[in-house]
């Protein structure tokens, strides 16, 4: 008699498909616009209810807006915001030079706006309310993560320390966004290589009517604190941001006590202005990047995976767009679109992201806080020779700002000719102002009004052609083809409405200006608003190769 044949366990069903551990803004952002795709998640907290400790990131980036107004919130962020596009930048109490951030006439927001990183949490959390796919639970904090080929178990403890309980989960995945002492790096095994800047940094958010305008103010070597620098922002409600480098043996409850605080906060304001303490801390500043973005089916993403000094406000913005690129991909993965591959390209894109922002901010700190007397003198040679010498002035770095990262060299991003009439694949899409015809003026629950107002939910197939029977007879082909993933064909310049096409009007000529520089074309843009590839439309057989395209981009 041969062996008793034993049947196999059953496969436990899943919890959620998606655990996003850590309830900060980059988690609230990723399991919302996770949500919008339809993957069910637990968002777990170890935190038993929202605190909004101070006011942490306070520069929000414009393409963070745009992923925030995918999820629904950013315009109520840009309007509670203050907005601002120029810098100065003083040397001992004169300016040696403005910068000016880049806008167009009728950009959708602004280059940057300042709002506290804890009403941004406010109005997340509002969101994710209006989501049934995200299960937030508060008070859970996790103890170990063991993954296999079909999934992940998840032991966390929740409640109280006097009154917790176990719970096991069962998902697909795992994301950490768990902050710079992330217990998913941890659990692992991780290291998080980098260094820590020795300097002390002391920062205090004030209330108080200034006249100060709303632009961003940094000082090298004032006379109010010598040697060292002194950055200022507006927020809104008259609150203003300030930052000292302090010598490294400051003791905040001593100055506090002392009275040494205020006097520091009295030289920026004046002697009689009134003001109120509404926020302040002492930090050092950390220069942190992961090997991995991803093990298996563990993630990570934010202050987990990064840390960088917030000279250029490059911290929360990166952690958003490292949401924004993990919330298209792990849906098609999860719904059998894409291959398992397309995870990897993740981690390749946000980490050479992460490098560059780690090389830029690297770059600052060197500059700010220079080591060794040598190279002190050459700052201050740089600095007192910028007051007369003009040239000199570029190499002044005061914190160069956040900006989106191009995924040139990404696996999934189907490079093309560099031609400078057109945004190469791997930049983000500029936007325009268009208008749609017929039934389709509409994208998920917003008139369009703009470009970017189609992107987000899936591949968007932008094609530009001559005529406007030909633009009709290639969006008619490309909407017949067999796609590989979800794909909105939007044509300019066909006629009338076409049926399962988008037809977008384009009566100022943006739309051409931004992408018909180089004659009849496609461009593939990706849910996140970053361009896949470019095809030539040459014939029909270019129209043809569109979802091969598209292939490439999902990772196939």
């Amino acid at each position: 008699m041969g062996p008793a044949v034993r049947n196999p366990p059953t496969p436990r069903l899943l919890d959620a498909q998606v655990a996003v551990v850590g309830a900060g803004p980059v988690g609230m952002t990723l399991a919302g616009r996770l949500a919008q795709h339809g993957v069910s998640v637990i968002l777990l907290e170890r935190e038993p209810r929202h605190t909004g400790e101070g006011s942490k990131a306070l520069c929000m980036q414009r393409e963070t807006l745009e992923i925030w107004a995918r999820l629904g919130v950013g315009e109520a962020v840009a309007r509670r915001g203050v907005q601002w596009n120029l810098g100065r930048t003083y040397f001992r109490g004169r300016e040696l030079f403005q910068t000016r951030l880049p806008a167009r006439e009728g950009d959708h927001f602004p280059p940057f706006v300042n709002i506290n990183q804890t009403e941004v949490e406010e109005l997340l959390l509002k969101r994710l309310g209006d989501l049934p796919e995200v299960d937030l639970r508060w008070g859970h904090t996790l103890t170990s993560l063991a993954q296999d080929s079909d999934g992940v178990t998840v032991r966390c403890q929740a409640g109280t320390k006097t009154a917790a309980e176990a719970v096991n989960l069962r998902v697909s995945y795992v994301i950490g966004t768990d902050g710079a002492h992330s217990t998913v790096r941890h659990l692992l095994g991780m290291g998080f290589p980098g260094h820590s800047h020795r300097d002390l940094f002391l920062i205090c958010d004030i209330r108080a009517r200034l006249a100060f305008p709303h632009e961003r103010r940094f000082y090298f070597d004032p006379p109010w604190n010598p040697g060292r620098q002194v950055l200022i922002h507006p927020q809104p409600d008259d609150t203003w941001r300030i930052d000292w480098q302090v010598p490294g043996e400051t003791d905040l409850d001593v100055e506090r006590a002392s009275g040494g605080l205020d006097r520091r906060i009295r030289a920026v304001i004046g002697q009689s202005t009134p003001y109120e303490l509404a926020w302040v801390t002492a930090y050092r500043f950390h220069q942190r990047l992961v090997d991995r973005y991803r093990v298996g089916r563990v993630l990570l993403a934010g202050d987990a995976a990064h840390l960088l000094s917030p000279f250029g406000a490059r911290g929360l913005n990166s952690g958003a767009a490292d949401a924004e690129n993990l919330a298209w991909k792990l849906p098609l993965v999860l719904n059998g679109s894409a291959p398992d591959r397309l995870l990897e390209s993740y981690h390749l894109e946000r980490r050479a992201a992460g490098l560059e922002n780690q090389a830029r901010t690297d770059a600052t700190m060197r500059f700010m806080v220079p080591r060794g007397p040598m190279r002190r003198l050459a700052r201050n040679a740089i600095l007192s020779g910028s007051l007369r010498i003009r040239r000199l002035r570029r190499l002044v770095n005061s914190g160069r700002l956040a900006e989106p990262f191009a995924y040139l060299d990404s696996p999934v991003v189907t490079p093309a000719a560099r031609d400078r009439r057109v945004p190469p694949p791997g930049e983000v899409a500029p936007d325009a102002r268009c208008s749609v015809v017929g039934s389709e003026a509409r994208s998920t629950d917003r008139a369009v009004t703009r470009l970017r107002d189609l992107f987000g939910e899936r591949f968007v197939a932008l094609l530009i052609l001559a005529g406007p029977e030909a633009a009709a007879a290639a969006a008619i082909r490309a909407s017949r083809l067999a796609w590989p993933a979800p794909c909105q064909i939007a044509v300019v310049g066909a006629s009338g409405a076409l049926k399962g096409v988008t037809v977008l009007l384009d009566p100022r000529g943006d739309l051409r200006r931004s992408y018909g520089g180089a004659g009849p074309c496609a461009f593939l843009i990706r849910p996140d608003g970053h361009i896949g590839a470019i095809q030539a439309l040459v014939d029909d057989d270019a129209v043809a190769a569109l979802p091969g395209l598209q292939a490439h981009a999902i990772g196939g």
